[in-house]
């Protein structure tokens, strides 16, 4: 534990011109006086760690040492191509990890370099959660992402259905993906016959899982080469959208409307829907015939397009549109 932080403590020391004892606390987790400690040891050990005194004090590396000790492990190595979405790394239990690959990174860099990983983090920034939501973090997500990792079958139990009833299935986590602050497991079901299909999970709604070999050596299952996440779920997700999308609604848009359709309902649906569409009439409004959740979802999304859409068919949806613009008129006729 104690030689895993002193490496972390050069590797800080060569990344940075110098730093203060309490900057090396704060990025160590511990005491200043640990800190003091342990740069006496890397002292001692000829690790040339110089201590400037006074209020603007603080450690620095002289003679310009610069350690070997940059080579990244298989996990770090991982973990840093995920470095550009610390919520996501925190979630997983990888933070540390990624850390500790961002200093072997920044420490093998050049001295004209070294602020590069800086002025990256401090120009590009992934927020992956939808605004106004605070999705809770999944208990067992660390897990599934170590048999992600691993390669390591699971044996979890999920509620499924709205009884939400128990159901408890082998799985062979391929993937993880994090959807708008919800996290999915793309994962094969594995058959007697041989592999299974691919099935989309969500983690927050495993109630337990074990991993093969989790205490010590166990199975690994063997990857299908030809899986490729990105385009797997590109594909599932679509399939979703669709599916859910059992209703139909025909509206008459304006320009500015057909512009803001994608932003207001699913945006396959109206992709979809304006690829169909004629050509505009004489006032310049496309008709077009848009698959829907259900006409209730449909009411409160099209009427984030005010008058920019006119809602034609189903006629109960098109009195109910009749019904709230006579409401309106009534409210702004009469002063305030």
């Amino acid at each position: 534990m104690r030689a895993a932080r002193l490496i972390k403590m050069v590797l800080l020391l060569q990344s940075r011109p110098s730093m203060t004892a309490a900057e090396l606390a704060r990025e160590l987790e511990v005491s200043e006086r640990t800190v003091t400690r342990d740069a006496q040891a890397l002292s001692e050990a000829g690790v040339p760690v110089y201590a400037d005194r006074g209020r603007a004090g603080g450690y620095r590396l002289i003679g310009g040492y610069r350690t070997r000790l940059t080579g990244l492990a298989r996990g770090e190595a991982e973990a840093l191509f995920l470095s550009g979405v610390p919520g996501a790394l925190r979630e997983m239990g990888l933070e540390d990890t990624a850390s500790a690959a961002r200093l072997k990174v920044s420490a093998a860099l050049l001295p004209s370099l070294s602020d590069a990983p800086r002025t990256a983090a401090q120009r590009f920034h992934l927020d992956a959660p939808a605004w106004f939501s605070e999705p809770p973090v999944p208990e067992l997500l660390p897990a599934v992402a170590d048999a992600v990792w691993d390669d390591r079958p699971i044996l979890a139990r999920y509620r499924r259905g709205p009884g939400n009833t128990d159901v408890e299935r082998t799985l062979e986590p391929y993937g993880l993906v994090l959807k708008a602050g919800v996290w999915y497991l793309c994962a094969r079901v594995p058959e007697h016959s041989g592999p299974g299909p691919f099935r989309v999970y969500r983690v927050d709604r495993f109630t337990s899982v074990q991993v093969s070999g989790h205490q010590g050596p166990g199975e690994r299952f063997t990857r299908d080469a030809g899986f490729d996440l990105p385009a797997f779920w590109e594909e599932r997700a679509e399939q979703f959208a669709r599916s859910i999308l059992c209703a139909e609604v025909v509206v008459r848009l304006s320009g500015e409307g057909a512009r803001r359709l994608p932003y207001t309902v699913d945006p396959v649906s109206a992709r979809d829907a304006l690829s169909a569409g004629g050509e505009p009439d004489g006032h310049g409004r496309v008709t077009v015939t848009l698959a829907v959740e259900s006409t209730e979802v449909a009411h409160t999304q099209l009427a984030a397009l005010g008058p920019e859409a006119e809602v034609l068919a189903p006629p109960e949806l098109r009195a109910r549109f009749a019904r709230d613009a006579q409401r309106l008129g009534a409210l702004y006729s009469a002063s305030p």
